[in-house]
């Protein structure tokens, strides 16, 4: 499985309430269901306008799926090539 950042242009995303989010999350959940285990989803992170989102996925195509099931747009798809963080350093 590879890592992918997936960038959703969603407007007003940021303003859903936590029941709105709920029904995207179970939204998302039932297309996952359907294309497991090709894809899965990490977590993602809501701005204003636009949520980026981890994905496991075995490529592209899969991800490109989802979006179609869910209806959830898949605006920009980047591929992770590695991970760093504070540990790197040690």
């Amino acid at each position: 499985m590879q890592r992918f950042v997936i960038e959703r242009d969603i407007p007003a995303v940021g303003s859903l309430n936590c029941e709105q989010l709920r029904d995207a999350s179970r939204t998302s959940n039932a297309a996952l269901a359907k294309l497991a285990p090709r894809v899965q989803w990490e977590h993602s992170y809501v701005s204003g306008d636009r949520t980026f989102c981890l994905y496991l996925a075995e490529d592209e195509a899969a991800i490109r799926e989802h979006a179609a099931m869910s209806g959830f747009p898949a605006s920009r798809i980047t591929k992770v090539l590695t991970i760093i963080d504070p540990t790197t350093a040690d």
